[in-house]
């Protein structure tokens, strides 16, 4: 263990040497915190003699938990009996002593799917299949309840309007068809296992009696179940040993409270906390415009990233005219960095799935290889066929596919889409393609509000509202053609095995893409954070709640401190919004950033005598309501500023 330890810089070796009791060790960044976590478990089985079945090591994610288990291995020898993540500690504990709560040692455990499954059957038997509201909503809140240990009949209770009365009611149901199936969901796993140990004295004190100490990672990540589960492992010793970083905590929205990190102080009030600052990653300029990102945040502690590189390139900014212009510039500088740098060590990241869309859409057209984290193309997510099958079948009534698609989208929704087909104007000779001469956009709207397709979703879980915004970009692609037609068929190219060499295999090297989310826990030499635009990051939704506007924060936080050599922050003066040009100003996080650790490039000369503000440089008077953007000319810009250019001459010619 001494040569392990050496390997350590000073903070690490405090943390890693805590001599017993609670301890809290705050992990930066990149600043080693599962070579901490590791060894302090090495040196607890090498050194205090702890025996490897007393001592639990518990994480979040499979691929995690088998890299901390080998690196324990391979330092000590010792396979530890009590690692993984919550959730397969618990099925363990359930096989073993489910029964003192009615449940079967062979209970089944529901993914997903099954999920979707029994709640589908549910709807189908109690008549609501014409529900207002959506299955993956209902399922979503429930799962959310359980994340806050609310059983049915208490969610009943305190239900208010009527989808929390509809998902209380089949919240009840479901949790009986579970019983009867001798099933478990993924939540209940943790719940079950909570619910024993808190009522079955001989469960919980068994595992006391045996658990010595208790180290978890990500802490900040825990939700309430995570935590009491915690608390009741580690006592009466209270040798509890989390590792977390209060500025990473962006998973509020599946349950995740880094307050659980505060709690903390409250209930073991002798508990020891130790700083991990020092960064092993990014170059100081990346380091410090995260720290000054972060450090508007009030409700937590900030740490102070440092590091022993050298000061590293500045963080280039791109002011794009567009979003079009904003994929074609990552595009030249990815050629760019590819001299130096692989395609795999560069990441593209945003904040919603749907600004996937127009870099896939780059990509394909510059012949550049790439590969979606954690996502699906475009053009291939269910809710972007479910409205392309409408549009198709549309132009195309001898569509079958198409047909059958949106049969199964609802029988009201096919017959209200067809009662308007037949009243459409131009419908009568969809054959000779006259429908193509309609405005595409306007078409798909219409569709939307005739089938009330989007009534699918519910505007309060964020899976439902990425796929609204899915919907809302595919809208803004065909505001961009003439045609339905034109549209149709730009899709089907995009689609076709003509590009299928851009789109990379498991070991090619290609460029990732991925949102802010998906890249937690990974790190690559260039790092481009597009879409940075108030309204995008910081998202809408956060805008008016301080908690969730310092969640955006920290997902900024994240997305910087991914880049070990190179940042690119860009956004576009201009996107369309639901078919809609619109203009939005530049993320307040950039502003955040101090001017030494930037260029900037791009944009466009600003003219603040015209008196338009956001909207940027505008040549010739705007229509109502209507702000429009052009590239301008340095030279040309200078000279207009300075008085000595001619304006009204040059918009008269």
């Amino acid at each position: 263990m001494k040569a392990v330890l050496e390997k350590l810089n000073p903070q690490q070796q405090e943390a890693v040497l805590h001599e017993g009791g609670a301890a809290m060790v705050l992990a930066g960044a990149g600043s080693g915190k599962t070579t901490v976590l590791t060894t302090r478990a090495a040196w607890l089985l090498a050194e205090k003699k702890v025996a490897p079945n007393s001592l639990m090591v518990v994480t979040f994610t499979n691929k995690a938990a088998g890299e901390i288990r080998n690196r324990i291995q391979l330092l000590t020898g010792n396979s530890l009996p009590f690692s993984g993540t919550f959730h397969s500690l618990c099925v363990r504990i359930l096989r073993r002593h489910g029964h003192y709560i009615g449940l079967d040692p062979n209970f089944v455990i529901y993914d997903t799917d099954d999920q979707k499954q029994v709640i589908k059957e549910i709807y189908k038997a109690r008549g609501l299949e014409n529900s207002m509201f959506g299955m993956q909503a209902v399922r979503s809140t429930i799962s959310n309840a359980k994340n806050e240990i609310i059983g049915p009949r208490a969610y009943q209770e305190m239900a208010k309007g009527q989808f929390q009365t509809h998902v209380g009611q089949v919240y009840q149901w479901y949790q009986e068809e579970l019983r009867k199936a001798q099933a478990v969901d993924f939540d209940d796993l943790l719940l079950k296992t909570l619910e024993l140990l808190q009522h079955v004295p001989q469960a919980r004190d068994g595992y006391q009696e045996l658990i010595a100490h208790v180290l978890v990672d990500e802490y900040q990540d825990t939700n309430k179940v995570q935590y009491e589960l915690t608390k009741i492992f580690t006592s009466p010793g209270e040798n509890v040993y989390v590792v977390g970083d209060f500025s990473q905590s962006i998973y509020a929205w599946r349950g995740a409270d880094y307050r659980n990190m505060l709690q903390l102080k409250q209930d073991f009030k002798n508990i020891t906390e130790y700083r991990l600052e020092q960064n092993y990653r990014s170059n100081q300029n990346i380091l410090d415009a995260a720290t000054e990102i972060i450090s508007q945040n009030t409700k937590h502690p900030i740490l102070k990233l440092w590091t022993n590189q050298k000061t590293g390139n500045k963080i280039t900014i791109y002011q794009a005219e567009s979003s079009r212009d904003e994929a074609r510039q990552v595009v030249k500088y990815i050629r760019q960095e590819h001299r130096q740098h692989p395609y795999s060590e560069m990441a593209i990241l945003y904040r919603t799935n749907a600004q996937s869309r127009e870099f896939e859409e780059a990509f394909i057209h510059a012949g550049i290889p790439y590969r979606l984290v954690g996502g699906t193309k475009f053009y291939e997510r269910k809710e972007v066929k479910d409205v392309i099958s409408y549009l198709r079948y549309f132009t195309n009534p001898q569509d079958t596919i198409s047909l059958e698609r949106i049969q199964k989208l609802g029988k009201r929704r096919l017959a209200k889409f067809q009662e308007w087909t037949a009243k459409w104007p131009e419908q009568t000779n969809a054959a000779n393609n006259q429908t193509t001469d309609s405005n595409p956009a306007s078409i798909l709207k219409t569709i939307l509000d005739v089938t009330g397709y989007l009534d699918k979703y519910n505007h309060k879980t964020e899976d439902d509202l990425s796929r609204i915004e899915n919907i809302h970009e595919l809208v803004n692609v065909a505001a961009q053609f003439d045609s339905v037609r034109q549209l149709l068929e730009n899709i089907a190219l995009l689609q076709d095995d003509h590009f299928v060499d851009v789109e990379a295999k498991n070991n090619q090297d290609a460029v990732n893409m991925m949102s802010l989310h998906s890249a937690k826990g990974l790190e690559f030499a260039v790092v481009f954070m597009v879409g940075m635009e108030d309204g995008l990051l910081p998202h809408s939704r956060s805008m008016l709640d301080p908690y969730q506007m310092e969640e955006e924060r920290r997902l900024c936080y994240v997305g910087i401190t991914r880049a070990k050599s190179q940042l690119y922050l860009s956004y576009a003066r201009s996107r369309f919004q639901y078919g809609s040009r619109s203009y939005s100003l530049r993320s307040r996080f950039l502003g955040d950033i101090p001017e030494d650790l930037v260029v900037v490039e791009g944009g466009f000369a600003e003219l603040p005598e015209l008196g338009l503000g956001m909207g940027g440089p505008v040549f010739g008077k705007p229509s109502a309501g209507e702000r429009r953007i052009v590239p301008v000319d340095e030279d040309l810009a200078e000279g207009v500023l300075s008085g000595d250019f001619d304006i009204d001459s040059f918009i008269d010619s």
